[in-house]
């Protein structure tokens, strides 16, 4: 399998799908056409017989810093079928086991696309953060449902409403990650694990992750399409604008004006 998009790398080597975000000038943030590149691969991963297991990293050290904001405020995130929330439901519905490796940032969906994988190895460089609020904006990708039932309601409240940055070893805490190793063993601990997938018994993994995610997939995607309606009015609102805005002209935001 091969990417389209220069700042997606895919490798398909042993039955396992490898997804790079290749865009470390920007930090790995990620633009519509990014978006839409992953969600096509996953996609054609789901019934690809090829494919028994997927990982999702990024180049150089860095996971990802979240959404590029310049597509943001171009209005191309809006709606269901924006390339957002085709990523979101291709890796929602991906039948198949999911590993990530994180080093670095793993900022907004860094973080909340974890909640939909199946294992994850952070290198203890790592820093992860929702910064939601902070943006104007509010949880997406069903974390206000997910997060709760993993690190209970306080962790989850201080982490969506005051936007805190945690750390790898909190992140294995917590339940987001498997473990917190030395940050050139994330891919190398994610590529093991993958390994073993992949020489499994593939139907009988297919049907243990159905069964695993079972008593949440209703709900989590109930909760998904919720926050996207009101995450697509939020990027409308003068709050999100003031946060763009002050992101751009590096200064804190100020919300004092509003109500």
């Amino acid at each position: 399998m091969q990417s389209e998009c220069a700042e997606i790398q895919a490798q398909l080597k042993d039955r396992i799908l490898e997804i790079t975000i290749n865009r470390p000038g920007r930090k790995n943030a990620l633009t519509m056409a990014m978006y839409t590149e992953m969600a096509g691969l996953l996609n054609s991963a789901a019934s690809n017989p090829d494919v028994r297991v997927a990982i999702i990293t990024g180049a150089e050290g860095i996971f990802t810093s979240g959404n590029d904001l310049t597509d943001f405020l171009g209005g191309s995130a809006e709606g269901e079928e924006s390339p957002v929330f085709q990523f979101m439901s291709a890796l929602y519905h991906f039948p198949k086991p999911v590993v990530a490796a994180v080093n670095g940032p793993a900022v907004g969906i860094g973080t909340t696309m974890l909640l939909h994988c199946d294992l994850s190895f952070a290198g203890n460089d790592a820093m992860f953060q929702m910064p939601f609020v902070d943006l104007g904006l509010c949880p997406e990708y069903g974390s206000s449902y997910l997060l709760p039932r993993i690190a209970g309601h306080a962790k989850a409240s201080e982490l969506l409403l005051l936007s805190k940055r945690f750390s790898a070893q909190e992140a294995v805490e917590i339940g987001i990650c498997n473990a917190a190793v030395a940050p050139e063993e994330a891919i190398v601990r994610a590529r093991e694990a993958a390994a073993e997938l992949a020489k499994k018994a593939p139907a009988a993994v297919r049907l243990t992750k159905q069964l695993l995610r079972r008593a949440t997939q209703e709900k989590g995607l109930e909760f998904i399409q919720d926050e996207g309606r009101y995450f697509k009015e939020r990027l409308a609102s003068d709050e999100f604008k003031e946060a763009a805005t002050a992101f751009m002209e590096k200064r804190p935001a100020d919300f004092s004006k509003f109500n």
